[in-house]
């Protein structure tokens, strides 16, 4: 049977078609790895939103409160959020992005099919998906950044951390009964903003490192996958800022933000004002971080 007719046959034949195989099994190693880097995601968060009993604490510090306040499921608070969105937002932004491709070809059939083409295709399509999961990420964000019993240990600066939200639809049910749609899509424009710079930039810096790579190497995937990760943490790097704005915005009712019914640009321009041009890159370690783990 030739390769062809095996994956024919793959798609066609008993059970779930190829593709959905592919990506449950994607995202069930997806929301694994999310579990390991738990802990690291939520420490970034708790330094993005300048959440006081962590301020200038370290990642070491960082921990050991966690540990000492939270007990060790305090490491994962808001994880189910963050793996629930996993399937869902692969799933949208692979269909979007086949679609969208699709579009482009027939509305303009003179244009170049290449890497311009995917880079656009792709980028409006991880805006859909980011569209219709964003809910599950600003509720990951504000269950993150509860701290359990914050007020027992005497921080200086803490108010009482009473447990606001309860889990994930306890949380959605609020967001919408207080401030409706809007607060449920609150610090959404930061993240569609990025896309497209974070898309183009991931893109060129991937084939600038794959044009030093040696000619016979450069389809192996071990350089494929180290030019891809370095490629991808250059491109956050680059806009880490706008994530930094997103999470301040996300959980500005729970703190003491001035960024209320402010916009992207000018809640970044304040918070390099107010809390310092460090603070824009405040938890980007953290990703480093992760690429060695």
């Amino acid at each position: 049977m030739d390769a062809r007719a095996r994956e024919a046959a793959e798609t066609s034949g008993p059970g779930l078609p190829l593709a959905v195989r592919e990506l449950l099994a994607g995202g069930v190693a997806g929301g694994v790895a999310k579990t390991a880097v738990a802990p690291l995601e939520r420490v970034k968060i708790l330094f993005q939103t300048r959440r006081a009993e962590f301020h200038g604490s370290g990642l070491i510090g960082s921990f050991r409160t966690i540990y000492r306040t939270e007990g060790l499921l305090g490491f994962y608070r808001g994880n189910g959020a963050s793996v629930a969105r996993i399937v869902p937002y692969a799933a949208l932004h692979y269909m979007a992005y086949e679609e969208y491709r699709r579009w482009i070809i027939l509305g303009f059939p003179n244009v170049e099919q290449g890497p311009v083409l995917d880079l656009v295709a792709g980028s409006i399509a991880g805006g859909t998906a980011v569209i219709c999961t964003y809910p599950l990420d600003l509720v990951r964000t504000k269950l993150a950044y509860q701290v359990k019993g914050a007020v027992s240990v005497g921080f200086r600066e803490s108010k009482p951390s009473e447990q606001v939200y309860k889990g994930i639809m306890d949380c959605v049910k609020t967001i919408y009964r207080q401030n409706g749609l809007k607060g449920i899509y609150r610090g959404m424009a930061p993240s569609l903003y990025g896309i497209f710079p974070y898309s183009g930039l991931k893109f060129y810096f991937y084939e600038k490192m794959k044009s030093h790579v040696p000619e016979e190497h450069r389809k192996g995937i071990i350089a494929k996958l180290g030019c891809g990760s370095v490629a991808g943490l250059l491109g956050q790097t680059i806009t880490y800022p706008l994530d930094v704005v997103r999470r301040q915005m996300q959980v500005q009712a729970l703190s003491s933000s001035s960024l209320v019914g402010r916009g992207t640009f000018e809640s970044l321009v304040m918070i390099a004002k107010q809390q310092g041009w460090r603070q824009l890159f405040s938890g980007l370690s953290i990703n480093y971080l992760k690429l060695l783990a």
